[in-house]
């Protein structure tokens, strides 16, 4: 991408869109396009037809979904699937019609199968049945990659897919009904140490394994492919390391500084048993995640503490 190209961000204003934004500001980029949600709805094809149309932007970073830990999966799972199919498909078709010189489509690592090999594989994608509780999201995504997949076939266009594991930042969500885990847990501790309780539950029993990257390193990741790489394979982004949940829980309290006991409930789905990437075909390109998990939840936390939490 040249440096006065015209680059459209969808979903600038999330947890991956924000972070493109920060990244392409810094490294020099100025003609970058954005609307809210308000200005622009995606899931209305006419409505993202003439924004195209009436902008004709020359790269595409697709960011824009719905997104969801697994109580928000699995209470709105037709919000989940109809929000994203529409959203990708209006931007991904528009793009081909508009002659977007490259796409970058940002899927998620709940594609690969319930229990897949460890690490994942790119090429283990469609190998096996998904994870239940977040099957309307993963579908959606598929067919994103599929999408883009089938449009460089039959039209020659250059729409890549990377796949990101457990992401995480400023501008995450952290309602509890409706965030990932890390989140969640950081707002959990902070309200517990804030008001004194003496224990937190956390859903499941900890054991699962999940592996997370700060946000910014994905930014990083997906400016370095978008310049660097022009494939219909896709490719996962991540940072090569897991741990528990318990682990993750333990790591977060002692950050916020919660003194009190840990409860984990069994009752509450564990979802996935582990979700680790194989990031071998990132590395050998020559691209490595920088920002260390301890490092990340602080300064995520800091985050939180002065922009969201209201005591």
């Amino acid at each position: 991408m040249d440096k006065d190209s015209k680059i459209y961000v969808a979903g600038h204003r999330g947890l991956v869109g924000s972070a493109i934004m920060r990244r392409l500001k810094a490294e020099g980029y100025k003609n970058l396009l954005t609307h809210t949600h308000a200005e622009l709805e995606l899931t209305r094809q006419e409505k993202v037809e003439e924004f195209f149309h009436e902008e004709r932007p020359d790269y595409v970073f697709l960011a824009a979904a719905r997104v969801g830990g697994i109580y928000a999966n699995n209470t709105y799972p037709a919000e989940f699937i109809y929000s994203n199919l529409t959203i990708q498909t209006n931007i991904i078709h528009a793009s081909y019609v508009f002659k977007v010189k490259k796409l970058l489509f940002l899927g998620s690592s709940c594609i690969y199968p319930k229990n897949c090999p460890q690490p994942m594989k790119e090429e283990y994608l469609l190998s096996g049945p998904l994870e239940p509780t977040n099957e309307p999201y993963a579908v959606a995504k598929i067919a994103g990659i599929k999408m883009c997949q089938a449009y460089n076939r039959q039209y020659g266009t250059n729409f890549l897919s990377v796949m990101p594991t457990n992401l995480y930042g400023p501008n995450d969500n952290f309602d509890l009904k409706t965030s990932h885990v890390l989140p969640a847990l950081i707002r959990k501790f902070h309200e517990a140490k804030t008001e004194g309780l003496s224990e937190v539950e956390i859903w499941g029993t900890g054991s699962p394994r999940r592996e997370f990257l700060h946000v910014d390193d994905l930014a990083d990741a997906s400016l370095f492919l978008m310049n660097n790489y022009s494939k219909s394979k896709i490719i996962n982004i991540g940072a090569g390391k897991d741990s528990t949940i318990k682990e993750l829980a333990e790591m977060i309290a002692r950050i916020v500084g919660f003194k009190g006991r840990l409860v984990f409930n069994s009752i509450k789905p564990d979802g996935t048993p582990k979700k680790l990437l194989d990031i071998s075909v990132l590395h050998s390109f020559g691209w490595k995640a920088r920002i260390g998990l301890e490092q990340g939840i602080a300064e995520t936390y800091k985050w939180y503490a002065e922009n969201i939490y209201k005591a």
